[in-house]
């Protein structure tokens, strides 16, 4: 009986410690948990102020503890065609560059490129077709991406 108490007691600290490693694994240096997240840009008219918040992100975590996809469709996408602006004047190609400089990933949807009759020409280097923008979204969140729409 005294073994099995023993075996028991040697289980459970095993598993404490291995709570307690994971978790600290998980860790970045300045307390946040690493992460992975997802935002969805819909609308060009917003597009900017998500990408500031995407840098905001990466400068409170760091890149090697956060994990950024960019999901656009509809007019968010035109965030990533080349030469499109938003009613301010904003244009994107730099702060989309500057961001997957990074290591940002940014996703555009092939339902929304055909709608709107974007010319593939047009479309950002940085930028992966995907079939479908929501779609993605779900996807990446079956992944454990944490959702974000700025």
């Amino acid at each position: 009986m005294k073994s099995i108490s023993s075996l028991s007691m040697a289980l459970v600290a095993s598993l404490v410690l291995f709570s307690f490693t994971a978790s600290a694994a998980d860790k970045a240096n300045n307390g946040y948990n690493k992460q992975k997240v997802v935002y969805h840009v819909n609308n060009l008219q917003t597009a900017k102020g998500a990408l500031r918040n995407v840098k905001n992100h990466l400068n409170a975590l760091g890149e090697k503890n956060v994990e950024i996809r960019v999901v656009t469709h509809s007019s968010g996408a035109f965030a990533l065609v080349e030469g499109s602006k938003d009613k301010k004047g904003n244009s994107f190609g730099d702060q989309v560059a500057s961001l997957a400089n990074r290591g940002v990933k940014f996703y555009i949807c092939k339902n929304t490129i055909r709608g709107k009759k974007i010319k593939k020409s047009k479309i950002n280097m940085n930028a992966k077709e995907v079939p479908s923008g929501v779609a993605e979204v779900a996807h990446l969140q079956q992944q454990n991406f944490l959702y974000i729409k700025p």
